[in-house]
């Protein structure tokens, strides 16, 4: 399938979960949370240490949302991702994005041979819902 059929499906779903959603406007993982907010998008900020990002309450991890999640967005270091990973097919979450840098091979392959939609090595969630700053 190629990429943007797959960018196509990750998309077609609601809620997300956005995770290594960051308090800090200038990170990636902030702007991720942007970028689905600027494009009304229902997303629920991941972050093991913050209450609230961007208005929005936080939680912990994938496995203290609300509710089920579409996809996940991913925005951690490599080593988090494979971790991530494990709580994504665990809870049966089928599309997941793995933002720039924060794949690895491990979890990339945990992914696929788990039959997940996954997108990786390059493209960014913040062209694809043409994110603006400010």
């Amino acid at each position: 399938m190629s990429t943007d059929k797959q960018i196509q499906q990750f998309l077609s779903g609601s809620p997300h979960a956005i995770v290594g959603a960051s308090r800090n406007r200038a990170k990636y993982g902030n702007k991720v949370l942007r970028a689905f907010q600027q494009t009304g998008r229902p997303a629920f900020p991941v972050n093991p240490v913050a209450d609230v990002v961007e208005g929005e309450k936080a939680y912990a991890d994938l496995a203290s949302l609300p509710e089920p999640v579409f996809g996940v967005s991913i925005i951690t270091p490599p080593e988090v991702s494979e971790q991530i990973i494990e709580d994504v097919v665990r809870l049966g979450i089928k599309h997941v994005w793995f933002q720039p840098g924060a794949e690895s091979d491990a979890a990339v392959r945990r992914a696929e041979q788990s039959g997940l939609n996954v997108i990786h090595g390059g493209p960014c969630i913040l062209v694809a819902l043409r994110y603006r700053e400010g």
